[in-house]
C-alpha cells in the first residue's frame, strides 16, 4: 500500500511543480490553483474508491482529478488550451473532468460541485448502483448556502456522498478565524444528522482509514458521510509562487506542515531503489504529457458552438 500511496502522492507533487515551471513562459492558458502540500487528502480518500465511484473536484482539482486515475495527457493539454484536452480547451486548470475515469468535474464556483455531486449521488441511489460519491471542498465553501442545501438533501434522502472538507485555514487570503466566530465546521454537518468527523491532520493513512470507514458505512445504505481534514497549501492562492511575503501568513506558519510532508513521509518507507523506479516512471510520464500537450493542436474555430447547452 506505502509504494502505491507513494506513486499517487508523488505524481500529484511533481506534476504540480512542473506546472509552475512552465507557467511563466505563457504556454499554460488558464489560471492554475495548484495543491501542492494538501496532495494527501485526495490520495488518501481515493485510494478506497472502486473504478465506478465518482469524484467531484474543486477549482484546486488536480489532485482530485489525478488520484482519481484522471488522464495525465488530457490535463496536460487542457491546462495548454489545446482540444486533446479532457474539456477539449474550453475549461482549463479549473474545469477538469474523466468520465471514463469517473471523474465527474470540477467548478471555477466556490462550492457549485456539490449539488452536482448530490444530483449524481441521487441518481445512483434510484439506480439502485453500488456506487459512491467523494465531493471534495475547501472550507470557504462552507460558507455557501448550496453546500449546506445539498447537505440537507443528502441526509434527508440517505444519498451516497461522501463529503471531505479540505480546511486548509484560508478562503483565498481570509483567515477562517476572521470569517467564523467558532471553528466548528463539523459540529455544524453533524446537525444535519451526517455521520461527521473532524481529523487531527492531513497524514495519508489516517485519511485513507476514516475514508475506508465512511466508504463501508455509504454502502451499507447509512447515508452520507462527512470528514473534515486540516492541510495547508504551499504556494499562492492561484499561480505558481510562494506568497508568504504578501502579509496574511507567514513561513513559520507553513514551517510544521512542510516538515510533516506527506509525500516525503510515505517516500522513506520505501526501500531506495523502489523509490527511485517510482520517481523516475513518474518523470518520465509528465515528460511524455507535456509533450503531448505541446504537439496538440489549438481547437478549430468551429468548437466555439460545440457542446454549448444552454
Amino acid at each position: 500500500m506505502a509504494a502505491r500511496l507513494y506513486r499517487s502522492l508523488r505524481r500529484i507533487r511533481r506534476t504540480e511543480e512542473r506546472i509552475a515551471e512552465v507557467y511563466p513562459s505563457d504556454r499554460i492558458k488558464s489560471p492554475v490553483h495548484l495543491s501542492i502540500g494538501q496532495e494527501s487528502v485526495a490520495v488518501g480518500v481515493c485510494d478506497v474508491l472502486g473504478p465506478d465511484d465518482v469524484v467531484a473536484g474543486t477549482y484546486r482539482g488536480h489532485a482530485a482529478y489525478l488520484a482519481k486515475g484522471g488522464d495525465l495527457r488530457a490535463m496536460m493539454a487542457e491546462l495548454f488550451g489545446k482540444v486533446d484536452g479532457c474539456a477539449r480547451g474550453k475549461g482549463g486548470s479549473m474545469h477538469l473532468v474523466d468520465m471514463d475515469r469517473n471523474v465527474l468535474g470540477c467548478s471555477a464556483v466556490v462550492g457549485s460541485g456539490i449539488p452536482v455531486a448530490v444530483g449524481y449521488a441521487l441518481a445512483i441511489r434510484r439506480r439502485r448502483q453500488d456506487r459512491v460519491v467523494a465531493a471534495f471542498y475547501g472550507d470557504g465553501a462552507s460558507e455557501e448556502g448550496c453546500v449546506y442545501e445539498s447537505l440537507n438533501f443528502a441526509a434527508l434522502h440517505k444519498l451516497p456522498v461522501l463529503f471531505v472538507c479540505e480546511n486548509n485555514g484560508y478562503a483565498i487570503h481570509e483567515p477562517l478565524s476572521r470569517r467564523w466566530a467558532a471553528d466548528r465546521l463539523t459540529e455544524r454537518v453533524a446537525t444535519f444528522g451526517i455521520a461527521a468527523r473532524r481529523l487531527e491532520s492531513d497524514d495519508v493513512f489516517a485519511v485513507r482509514a476514516a475514508a475506508a470507514q465512511g466508504v463501508a458505512a455509504l454502502r451499507a445504505g447509512a447515508g452520507p458521510v462527512f470528514l473534515e481534514v486540516p492541510t495547508y497549501r504551499w504556494r499562492e492562492h492561484v499561480g505558481p509562487s510562494e506568497d508568504y511575503d504578501a502579509g496574511y501568513r507567514s513561513r513559520d506558519e507553513a514551517a510544521p506542515w512542510m516538515a510533516n510532508d506527506q509525500v516525503e513521509r510515505v517516500g522513506a518507507l520505501l526501500p531506495p531503489e523502489a523509490r527511485a523506479a517510482i520517481d523516475a516512471a513518474v518523470e518520465a510520464e509528465i515528460a511524455d504529457a507535456l509533450a503531448f500537450a505541446e504537439a496538440s493542436p489549438f481547437p478549430d474555430a468551429r468548437e466555439l458552438h460545440a457542446h454549448v447547452y444552454a
